[in-house]
């Protein structure tokens, strides 16, 4: 059976039972999951963690449910991939890529819905609700119809059409809204309040749902033998998933399943059309500035991110940094992952790349250094971004004298 948890308010540290909570009733604060890890490290130890589930449902006793049988897809204990040849051209001897874009519904998204629909539905919910950018829609319609629970899913209307289809097809309510994330998630927390039945995963279940980034941090040191990196590569979008992988290297040391993982740096990515972390970091500042996102990065496109303050603390405090990085070095960072590790990335995954690179050139990364870069999407989800630059290398007629002319000319020998 999994520890007893409560929630805790982040600013003040009031303590609350483990509801469907997310805001302290004292100063405002949000609140998060908090834990015995006494009575975790008892439990558990590295090879009970081996010989559990290849799901990131193997850590468990260190994730906010009880003893219920989870909502799971198979998400997580996804590849960590050495990058040798990215190592090489980005001058990194230890580069590792954490490749999240093999979970079920094709993005990281699929780790905070499962937990967050487990607890949801241990606390009695049947609708699943979300705001989302794309891959958390996915992974709502996809996780409550597995469930067999209701899925009201609203979204910014000019998302990819891939993510569009990928949601309606499991069957669930989808809602397109004509304006930004940021306006959509605003109409989410007035929902939230009309329709108190309903599980929003990122709203009233956020507390449990933040807590699914953790298992990142989890199978990381597990892939690397029990051993925490250097430095992490992380993509910002609200800010959590950032925070919680801090949190999550963190908990392994505090349970007594890594010897050290204070040292390990964290630095963020951000995609410059939508760069408030990136902005307020290079200001030296912790005042995040809400901006109105123009990026092909639709994923990362929010423009007031509920955890910015706390994920630019966790970059200072570990000393990390943040980078922000063009339209045209987002497509770069894809093509780059693709043509050296065999890994397509959505439009995020190019942000994280584009941002490691620029983070060595300015020294925040140093060579010797063993670098974790967390890839948290398919590229089949945003092809649109890659329109009109990448395509066949030559058209030919079916002939074996137009293919040898074409080799000639413009294949590789």
């Amino acid at each position: 059976m999994a520890p007893k948890i409560s929630l805790r308010c982040r600013e003040c540290a009031r303590v609350f039972e483990p509801l469907a909570l997310h805001v302290c009733d004292f100063c405002f604060g949000p609140l998060e999951a908090s834990y015995d890890y006494d009575e975790i490290a008892s439990k558990v130890s590295r090879a009970s963690i081996e010989a559990g589930p290849r799901s990131m449902w193997r850590y468990r006793e260190l994730l906010p449910v009880g003893d219920v049988t989870p909502i799971d897809l198979g998400a997580g204990y996804t590849p960590l991939v050495k990058a040798e040849r990215l190592g090489k051209v980005l001058g990194l001897d230890n580069l590792w890529v954490k490749n999240d874009t093999a979970n079920p519904t094709g993005s990281f998204k699929d780790r905070v819905v499962s937990v967050a629909l487990t607890r949801a539905r241990e606390l009695g919910y049947t609708v699943a609700a979300c705001a989302s950018t794309g891959n958390l829609a996915n992974s709502v319609a996809a996780h409550a119809a597995r469930a067999g629970m209701e899925s009201i899913v609203l979204i910014p209307s000019n998302l990819e059409a891939a993510k569009i289809m990928m949601t309606a097809v499991y069957g669930g309510t989808l809602v397109a809204v004509d304006g930004t994330y940021d306006d959509v998630n605003r109409l989410c927390a007035e929902l939230t309040s009309e329709h108190p039945s309903w599980a929003f995963v990122n709203v009233n279940v956020r507390a449990y749902y933040a807590e699914g980034s953790k298992t990142l941090a989890f199978e990381t040191a597990e892939q690397l033998g029990w051993q925490v990196p250097d430095h992490v590569v992380v993509p910002i979008a609200s800010g959590s998933q950032l925070t919680k992988i801090k949190k999550g290297f963190e908990e392994l040391q505090k349970v007594g399943l890594v010897d050290k993982a204070d040292h390990v740096r964290i630095s963020g990515a951000q995609a410059l059309g939508c760069s408030p972390v990136a902005t307020a970091f290079g200001e030296k500042s912790l005042d995040i500035r809400p901006v109105k996102p123009n990026t092909i990065a639709k994923s990362l496109a929010i423009g007031n991110p509920a955890d910015g303050y706390y994920a630019l603390k966790v970059i200072n405090e570990t000393g990390g940094g943040c980078a922000a990085v063009t339209d045209e070095e987002i497509l770069e960072g894809i093509s780059l992952l693709a043509r050296t590790e065999g890994i397509f990335a959505e439009t995020a995954g190019g942000v994280t790349i584009a941002s490691l690179k620029k983070l060595i050139e300015d020294g925040t990364i140093l060579p010797h250094e063993k670098v974790v870069v967390m890839v948290t999407g398919h590229g089949l989800k945003t092809v649109e971004a890659l329109s009109g630059t990448v395509g066949p290398t030559v058209t030919i007629k079916p002939t074996l004298e137009a293919f040898d002319d074409a080799l000639r000319n413009s294949l590789p020998a």
